[in-house]
């Protein structure tokens, strides 16, 4: 199972859905998506942020 979380912030273009879908994972820092917690729990939303990223940009290891 995929343990941690990680934003490629070269790819990002800190549209913010990440943040909208899963605030508990994601926040914006200088118009970038970070993430807050980078410990994987089994949550939907986290799944549905990660697939919805128009960029690809969620990468998860």
């Amino acid at each position: 199972m995929v343990k941690k979380i990680k934003i490629d912030q070269e790819k990002c273009i800190g549209c913010g859905l990440c943040l909208s879908i899963c605030s508990e994972y994601f926040d914006m820092k200088d118009d970038k998506a970070v993430v807050k917690k980078s410990d994987i729990e089994k949550k939907d939303s986290l799944k549905e942020a990660i697939t919805s990223c128009p960029v690809e940009a969620i990468k998860t290891f």
